[in-house]
């Protein structure tokens, strides 16, 4: 096996709020991938940063009285303690604001202006008259300009799906100030992304993303590619365009450039050289994981950008899926929005790691943490099986046999079949297939037990001709047990290191193979407890916020008016102008009966439904997501208007409209007709 180079990255964690268990999905994997290649002997660095700039930082900073510098600084300690104590090590934690960043950042900023990737161009923005500031499509709310919704966001609509520029919005207001918002001209700064095209369209094709993130990506180049914004004015959180007073970079531009300036912190450190990984004519091997949701920054943004500047691009960017917690998107209400630290204070990290590994594979499905599975897995698995192996043998080695395991083997034949499945966990781990790596892992276990339960150790030591049998099953069963936990060192590595403690070795991919004989072990202390129910439900208690309150600590800062503290109160839309029956008998609203729903992978409002109408299905995309579980829909009835024109949206066709009534976001309520209404009737 020659040696690799390899550089890992997991994305950016932003510096404006705690690690969630949503979080650490990413990290947890890739955490153990990291270690998995270093284990194999490897030169392997895994960095990460905060993502330190934008006008949230700004604005949460302004509203607590500090500086950004001081927010930033205290969310790094935060982060980092957390990320810590669940076993993720990085070789390099850094910041996007620093100088390391801003130097890296200058550079492909002017290598890419100086190579003509640098577009100028005057545009209108909403501008904040209060706070003298461009407001950012998420501090902008108002009616939707196209079906009239009251209090939508900036650029998209929750009730019927629509996108839109915030200039088209209808009675804008500014979330920060409260402030009507004017339009104000302001040169900003473009990257000439089509100037790409052809290199991210072989690049997205060449095996460096997963087939489904590739197959999606070809819808932007469908809709042609567009120029990128890099640019923002002041005042702005972030570093200062070279030679523009009052420009700044976009966050997206110097926030992946936080991955080379965090190597770069670290190549200084222990001297390495950073040309080797980052140069275009290198052989080292750089690997992205990412959140499904910021594909599109990382897969046409970041390569071209990286390209464009004389740098080499990653070798394979890894998207996963979101995390849900019994079944359902992660809640405040319900306390399944979980907190690391809350996590922490109740439970084990060990045994969120291995849950997560049990069910990570390559595809980018979702991973549901059910918590009664969770229980199960932990106790059935871990201390059940492996534990357990550990604990009926050891207490024998240790009371009659002089703490020093047996002078050979007892069942060569199974202790080399323990062996031989190295390579292939080995190949389940490389391709990030943890849950088959856990599955065979597992599977082992299952025979170590079943081979104790079968020479049952505790039978033979009451039989004195039997003293030296009980001495090689027990050795045999902790040498098993050795070969279990070396397998399973990617993902435990503390239970690993108490498993060493107590084995007195050093095992790993490098003498996994060689048993343990006429060794001196210590005496056995428990590796795992059980998962407590009621440790469960005191983080999920301790989790729960009431619905008021995580609205105000999650918006962001504003003006503190009179009416700040007052009830809000739900405006009711107007009636809208007369029509005539002539008018309404052209609308064709017919019951519709949800054949199936599902996410539409990057966008974060829109279901992709499938009415049955009777004699056709129709495909339609609503926004309904911050309302609804796609699950939960199939098989209702509800009411679509049929004869709207079909609608081309760069996720496909949406072939009609779902009725529905509320402001928005989650109080969002689809209509259902009553009992007996069939598919395809016509509403009168």
């Amino acid at each position: 096996m020659s040696k690799r180079q390899i550089l890992i990255t997991s994305a950016l964690p932003y510096a404006n709020g705690p690690i969630h268990l949503g979080h650490l999905l990413e990290y947890i994997q890739t955490d153990i991938w990291s270690r998995f290649q270093k284990g194999r002997g490897h030169e392997c660095y895994y960095v990460c940063a905060d993502d330190a700039h934008g006008t949230p930082i700004m604005l949460k900073a302004q509203q607590q009285g500090i500086s950004p510098e001081q927010m930033i600084a205290q969310t790094s300690i935060e982060h980092q303690a957390d990320f810590q104590e669940f076993g993720v090590a990085f070789d390099q934690y850094h910041s996007t604001h620093s100088p390391e960043n801003q130097e890296l950042a200058n550079l492909i900023y002017q290598r890419l202006d100086a190579a003509g990737h640098i577009k100028r161009k005057t545009i209108s923005q909403l501008f904040d008259p209060e706070k003298q500031m461009f407001l950012p499509d998420r501090f902008i709310k108002g009616d939707c300009p196209k079906c009239g919704a009251l209090d939508q966001n900036g650029d998209s609509c929750d009730v019927c799906g629509a996108t839109y520029s915030p200039t088209d919005v209808k009675n804008p207001r500014s979330v920060i100030s409260g402030a009507t918002p004017v339009l104000k001209d302001s040169e900003h700064f473009f990257f000439d992304l089509p100037a790409f095209e052809q290199m991210l369209k072989d690049w997205t094709r060449s095996g460096s993303l997963q087939e489904e993130m590739a197959n999606k990506l070809q819808e932007w180049f469908t809709d042609g590619l567009q120029m990128w914004d890099i640019s923002r004015d002041a005042p702005y959180f972030g570093f200062e365009i070279p030679g523009a007073p009052n420009k700044f970079f976009y966050v997206w531009l110097d926030a992946p450039i936080g991955y080379l300036a965090s190597f770069k912190a670290l190549c200084q450190q222990q001297g390495i050289d950073f040309d080797t990984f980052w140069s275009k004519d290198s052989t080292a091997e750089v690997y992205h994981f990412i959140g499904k949701d910021i594909i599109y920054f990382h897969s046409l943004f970041w390569p071209a950008m990286l390209e464009g500047a004389g740098f080499r691009k990653p070798n394979a960017v890894y998207a996963h899926g979101f995390v849900t917690v019994n079944g359902a998107k992660m809640s405040k209400s319900k306390g399944t929005f979980i907190k690391a630290r809350t996590y922490l204070d109740h439970l084990n990290p060990e045994y969120l790691r291995y849950y997560f590994a049990s069910k990570l594979t390559a595809a980018i499905t979702d991973l549901d943490l059910n918590l009664d599975d969770f229980a199960q897995k932990v106790n059935a698995d871990l201390v059940g099986k492996v534990v357990n192996i550990a604990s009926r043998c050891a207490g024998f080695i240790t009371k009659r046999f002089d703490s020093t395991l047996a002078s050979s083997l007892a069942e060569p034949e199974l202790f080399s079949e323990f062996t031989e499945a190295g390579e292939r966990i080995a190949s389940h781990y490389e391709k990030r297939d943890y849950a088959r790596a856990i599955r065979d892992i597992m599977a082992l276990a299952d025979k170590a037990n079943q081979y104790i339960d079968a020479k049952a150790p505790w039978v033979l030591v009451k039989d004195d001709s039997k003293q030296q049998e009980a001495h090689d099953v027990c050795s045999m069963g902790l040498n098993l047990f050795r070969v279990l936990m070396h397998y399973l060192s990617p993902v435990l590595p503390q239970m690993t290191a108490q498993s060493q403690a107590f084995l007195q070795d050093n095992f790993g991919w490098h003498n996994y193979q060689q048993a343990l004989l006429s060794h001196r072990i210590e005496p056995f202390k428990a590796l795992m407890q059980r998962v407590e129910p009621a440790k469960v439900a005191a983080m999920l208690e301790a989790s729960k916020e009431s619905l008021q309150p995580q609205a105000e600590q999650t918006a962001p800062a504003k003006t503190a008016t009179k009416t700040d503290t007052a009830k809000p109160v739900q405006a009711i839309e107007p009636i809208a102008d007369t029509i005539s029956i002539d008018d309404f008998a052209k609308i064709d609203l017919r019951v519709a009966r949800i054949a199936h729903a599902e996410p539409v992978e990057g966008a974060d409002k829109l279901i992709r439904l499938e009415l049955d109408i009777g004699n056709e299905t129709r495909q339609v995309f609503a926004g309904i997501k911050s309302a609804y579980e796609p699950a939960d829909l199939i098989g209702r009835y509800t009411v679509m208007v049929a004869n709207l024109a079909p609608r081309k949206m760069r996720f496909g066709l949406s072939e009609g409209m779902v009725l529905a009534a509320g402001p928005g976001g989650s109080d969002l309520f689809i209509l259902s007709p009553d009992s007996g209404a069939t598919a395809g009737m016509r509403v009168k």
